[in-house]
């Protein structure tokens, strides 16, 4: 946590940030706008939100106009780190450990380790890493630690599991995810988009001495979602040549921000074709359901 509480006008400057880049990668009019609107409230409260954030009571931040739910959840994660997830993926700063960071016991830095050291990308990747004895080897990671793993993530993967059965099939009303076929589709979009230079390119910091505006970025909206999609620029995907593979998938609805990881697959029945990483069972319907079609 930082030393320093950020003040009302530093949380406004970086909500201002946030809106400037997304304006810049042509993002939706409206989600910009939220943004501003956001910086301007902030800027008029009449109380040291920071305090708010460090107590995190969301509420109180809803209270305040034009703060709904996703914005409350930015300016927590920014008081309380120093940073925004959010403007580290919109100045290309990707990192697959963000989803591990959800995981009780697992925070930045030994979610940063496990990426690195394991080349995984989903929570059922880690969910194996826990049983087979590879996150016991990864530094900071005993075998107390690597136990309470496998309960938090029981319970994550559990609730998903239940979430998806209750949805039934490819119903999408109340979903918490986008359907793979949806992915998939936004992925074709990304790839199709970026190989015409049709989309804005960012300069990313990692990997990138000569500051080069090479890694195209998409902004775009569908069934009630927000995606950000980004080819992956992560060590793992510059070792294994990947970079022009892998593609990270941002959503985000209601306030609710997860990622996956669109990969093209390199063996069994699905060789060849697009897969979500984590959800290979899903895809494997999906084309199955596609040929009956």
């Amino acid at each position: 946590m930082p030393d320093k509480k950020p003040t009302n006008e530093e949380i406004a400057q970086l909500l201002e940030e946030i809106a400037d880049l997304l304006e810049a990668q042509e993002a939706n009019v409206y989600r910009v706008r939220a943004y501003r609107n956001g910086a301007a409230s902030v800027r008029q409260a009449d109380r040291p939100l920071a305090e708010l954030a460090l107590a995190g009571d969301v509420a109180a931040l809803e209270k305040l106009p034009d703060i709904g739910q996703g914005l409350a959840g930015t300016i927590i994660e920014y008081v309380r780190t120093g940073r925004s997830n959010v403007l580290d993926r919109l100045h290309g700063e990707l990192s697959p450990a963000y989803l591990f960071t959800k995981v009780p016991g697992i925070g930045q830095e030994l979610a940063e380790r496990i990426a690195n050291q394991l080349e995984i990308h989903s929570l059922e990747e880690l969910e194996q890493a826990a049983y087979d004895g590879r996150l016991e080897k990864v530094e900071g990671f005993g075998p107390r630690r690597v136990k309470a793993v496998q309960v938090g993530l029981a319970g994550m993967l559990g609730r998903q599991a239940q979430q998806r059965q209750r949805r039934g099939g490819n119903g999408q009303a109340g979903r918490r995810e986008p359907s793979v076929g949806l992915l998939l589709e936004i992925d074709a979009e990304y790839r199709r988009k970026a190989a015409a230079g049709e989309l804005r390119k960012i300069a990313p910091r990692r990997f990138n001495p000569d500051n080069e505006a090479w890694l195209p970025v998409l902004h775009s909206e569908r069934d009630g979602w927000n995606f950000t999609v980004l080819y992956s620029n992560t060590v793992q995907a510059h070792d294994l040549d990947k970079t022009r593979d892998w593609v990270v998938i941002y959503y985000e609805r209601d306030g609710r921000e997860e990622q996956c990881t669109v990969v093209t697959e390199t063996r069994g029945l699905l060789e060849g074709k697009r897969v979500v990483r984590g959800r290979e069972l899903e895809c494997s319907r999906y084309y199955e359901s596609a040929v009956r079609v």
